[in-house]
Parts: C-alpha cells; structure tokens; sequence
C-alpha cells in the first residue's frame, strides 16, 4: 500500500494558551486545531476575528486545520422556539470560515456538559498527574452537591455505598474541588452554574434520548445545504464519557449511536471526530470495531488512552498504555489515509502533567510536555507501522 503521513495537528487555546505556537513548532506538530472562544456560544464567529486568529498561527510557520469547536447552542440541542436564529448564525459561521478555507470543523452535542471529570490530578507512580473520572466521586456531586431527585436510582448499590461513605471523610474545601472539576467544560470558556445544570437536567428530561436524536438529525439537516455548497465536513465528536450522567441522555457513545447519526443524514458532509479515549471508555466499546465502522466518514481523529478498572472509572493513561490497542487503531487509520486525496489530521488528545509542566499552571489535560510525549510515540508508531519515514 502506497502509505502517506497523517497530518500532525495540535490543540491551542489561542494567544492566552500558556503553549504558544513556538512550543507546538518545536513539538513537529504542522497543524493547529482551535477555535474563536471569545465568542459566546451561538453567537456568530465574524470574518475579521476568523481572519486574525489565521493570520497569527500562519505567521508562525503552521496552518490552521481543523475548527475545534464551533460550539452547538442549547437552543439547538434542546430545539427551543429561538432555534432558528441559532441554526442562521451556525450557518453564517460556517459560511465565514470556509470563506477563510477552513472546511474542517470538529463539534460535539453533549447536553449542557462538555467533556466531564472528577479529578484534573491523579497522580501515577511516576509522579505525573492525569485527568480521573470516578463514579464513587460523580455520585457524590450528584447525591450531595447537585443533589438531583431521585439521583440514587442511577448507581448501583455497590458505588453508593462508598459514595456515602467516603462523602462523610471530605472537607468542605474538597467538596468545593469537585464542584469545581465537573462543572469546568472547556478551557477559556465560562463554567457551568448548578442552578443552570439543574434546569438543563429538567429540560432534557422531557426531551429524552429519541428527542436529543431527533434534534441532531434535525441540525444536520439545516446546515446540510451550507456544507455541500462550501465543501465544509463536519465531525462530531464522542460523549465524554460516553454514558448517561446527571440524568442527561447521550447520544453519541456507541457503534450503535455512530451507525445511526451516519444513516440518518448520509450526506458525505456528515462525518466523525474518531476519539480513542472517549470511546475507550465505553465498558462495552471496541473502538476498533467502532472505527472500521465508521471509517469513511473519519475527517479528524483524537488519539489518547484510558485505563478502567471494574466500575467503568478511568484515568488517562500513556498514549500508548491503557485499553486502547493504539498499535491497531494506527494501523486502521494509516490504511484508511492511505486511500485518501488529502491526509486524515489527528491530534494527540490530553496528555500528563509531567516534568516542568508540573510546576506551571496550565490547561488540565494541554499542557505541553506530556503531548509532546503522546505526538512523538504516536508518530513514532506511524512510522513503524507503515514504514514510511
């Protein structure tokens, strides 16, 4: 097979990133996956602003990639009676980045939470830190921070008992920690307040997992014509994790989820962000059985590792630790490139706090040592699994 090298691309924040651009040059990274997070969810992304944020990152010698994200507002998710003015700004956004050339835009449609984790520091043995989700912890949020009706029906007895038991050990200021830590989202954005969590927990309620479904299909389909015209493909990216919590449905977890958002909209616009770690830690997901499925729609992959124990918590591990055969996810995605008229970019997602780093203040999961380390393993395995150098 006539192999070809998948895009190296790297996450920055943008000019408030601790990582600046000269980092992500020195890591062999040549593409940058960002986003304009100045600007409030739903609102549209001008040309100047789109414009600018290019103009920065090719005048340090790389190229802007992928759009990661241009965010899905809540009126969409929940199809509110304003949806439409959101669905026009999504679709004027659109049009402005492709104007640009930027025809890769990365999303997810995670009710109200973005990704989700109850620790931004575990240590391992070798005394780097990681991102954790433990289900002992995120019973606690919910039973005693969030306080959820009926929440207690959610967990199996085994994890509240413990949940119970280790809440009676915590201070205040660990309880505020967790508070903290599940409530985060994305960097540089707003964190999510308990009041409006808890109101998003009744809305989606009544939408249900079949509703949530149904207003995906029903954003695709209006921004459908907008992506053909300009060429633009769309990835979603998996739930993190990908399993119901708080209450809230996922729709975006399994093959199953996978093979439906493709059949629904089967338009070639409507494509997949292929996230290792996400769906690694589905308890019942093989994530290569996932992307052989999915495969030509793959426009963008997220590639990290995570290690479970028998709860369904994890932790992230190395890139090439954990539960992810990362040897065959690299070689699936090498072969599939390999078919391709322009290469597959992929990211080396989150990553340890280790070395310098552990002294910095940093984004949780984007420092730049432990990416570093995650880029050049994986690059690394590229070349020793398609020989091209």
């Amino acid at each position: 097979m006539n192999y070809k090298k998948l895009e190296q691309t790297w996450r920055w924040y943008g000019p408030i990133d601790p990582v600046s651009l000269q980092d992500v040059k020195q890591a062999g990274a040549t593409g940058i996956v960002t986003a304009l997070h100045h600007i409030p969810h739903g609102e549209i992304w001008p040309l100047e602003d789109i414009q600018e944020r290019k103009a920065i990152i090719e005048a340090a010698g790389l190229t802007w990639s992928v759009v990661e994200s241009v965010p899905v507002h809540e009126a969409i998710k929940t199809r509110r009676k304003d949806v439409e003015h959101y669905l026009e700004n999504y679709r004027t956004s659109l049009r402005n980045l492709a104007q640009c050339g930027l025809k890769t835009v990365c999303y997810n449609f995670m009710p109200v939470l973005d990704w989700t984790r109850t620790q931004l520091d575990l240590e391992m043995v070798d005394g780097s830190k990681a991102l954790y989700f433990n289900w002992i912890d995120l019973a606690i949020f919910d039973l005693h921070i969030l306080k959820r009706e009926n929440a207690e029906v959610d967990y199996a007895e085994s994890i509240l008992k413990r949940a119970n038991e280790k809440f009676a050990t915590l201070t205040e200021s660990e309880l505020a920690d967790l508070r903290v830590n599940v409530l985060m989202g994305i960097p540089n954005e707003k964190e999510i307040e308990l009041e409006t969590l808890r109101a998003s927990i009744n809305e989606y309620s009544a939408i249900g997992t079949q509703g949530l479904k149904e207003n995906l299909k029903y954003f695709l389909s209006s921004i459908a014509d907008v992506c053909t015209e300009e060429g633009i493909k769309m990835t979603i990216h998996p739930d993190d994790p990908p399993y119901p919590i708080l209450g809230l449905p996922r729709i975006a977890s399994t093959l199953e989820d996978f093979e439906y958002i493709i059949k629904e909209v089967d338009k070639p616009f409507n494509g997949v962000c292929f996230c290792t770690g996400s769906l690694g830690a589905g308890m019942k997901n093989d994530a290569l059985e996932i992307f052989n499925a999915v495969k030509e729609r793959v426009y963008f992959a997220h590639l990290r590792n995570v290690t479970k124990d028998e709860d369904g918590s994890f932790y992230e591990a190395d890139h090439l630790g954990g539960d992810v055969n990362m040897y065959e996810i690299m070689k699936a995605l090498s072969d599939e490139n390999a078919k391709r008229d322009q290469a597959i970019p992929f990211r080396p997602d989150h990553g340890h706090q280790m070395l310098d780093d552990l002294a910095k203040q940093t984004n949780p999961g984007y420092s730049a040592i432990g990416r570093l380390r995650g880029l050049a393993e994986l690059r690394g395995l590229e070349v020793g699994v398609t020989g091209n150098y």
